[in-house]
């Protein structure tokens, strides 16, 4: 591995990667290709982000894969978004078990097709075990509609008298979230030069890192990762406190 991507010194990693997947279709345009075409060339840019996380010690990758409002896009490209997902399952499943990586899912994914969804089950039973990297894809998610969720399970414990609203506190309404399994967030990458969320893990950004790159999805590999890390290292993470004195 050459040293432009290295990533940082262990100690400065975060735990804990979250990638906004933007520019596909751009990537795509300028070449005079279909739109899908960039859609392929970005699950390769999937494996790097994956094969990186595991190999320099990163314990937690989500990955923005589809969101809520991506229904609004023509019905081809979304039957063919599906069915890449299903693509990447089986052609990735075996390494991704023999790296040790633990494959989980957050949305409604009850509103996949059929056959996405019997994959999806497929390959996270298979993983379950594993103790590496946990790879993270966000399917039919949306960060508000994440929260309001949540919510509808603290009403429905209060209403059947298992919970007083008393007791319901950050770290509870946190563990009720699709995310609840999972540490916060330490840093989010949004590629493709976009300077926004677009509704993303919003409560478990709360004290996040943002990286911005201009760079379209297809072109971010480990040498663009290794980037985003050593910016991540240099900042001084104050979660709402002073810097401290220098003696």
């Amino acid at each position: 591995m050459s040293a432009k991507v290295q990533p940082p010194d262990p100690s400065r990693l975060p735990r804990h990667v979250a990638i906004i997947m933007d520019g596909n279709g751009r990537w795509a345009r300028k070449r005079g290709l279909p739109r899908v075409a960039g859609h392929k060339v970005g699950l390769e840019s999937v494996r790097a982000m994956v094969r990186a996380c595991s190999s320099w010690g990163i314990t937690h990758l989500t990955l923005y894969a589809f969101s809520t409002e991506n229904w609004r896009r023509p019905a081809d490209e979304v039957s063919f978004l599906m069915k890449l997902l299903q693509l990447y399952l089986k052609r990735e499943l075996k390494e991704l078990h023999e790296n040790r990586v633990r494959l989980n899912a957050i949305g409604r994914l009850q509103d996949l097709p059929a056959a996405a969804r019997a994959e999806l089950k497929r390959s996270i039973a298979l993983t379950a075990k594993n103790d590496g990297l946990t790879l993270t894809l966000a399917l039919n998610y949306g960060g508000r509609q994440d929260i309001v969720d949540a919510a509808k399970k603290a009403l429905a414990l209060v209403k059947r008298k298992k919970l007083s609203p008393a007791k319901l506190d950050e770290a509870l309404f946190g563990s009720m979230l699709s995310t609840g399994e999972l540490p916060e967030v330490d840093l989010v990458i949004r590629t493709s030069g976009e300077m926004r969320l677009s509704n993303f893990l919003l409560w478990q950004t709360a004290y996040a890192e943002v990286y911005f790159t201009p760079t379209l999805w297809p072109d971010f590999r480990q040498g663009q990762l290794a980037e985003a890390l050593h910016d991540f290292a240099r900042r001084e993470r104050r979660f709402g406190d002073v810097a401290p004195r220098k003696s």
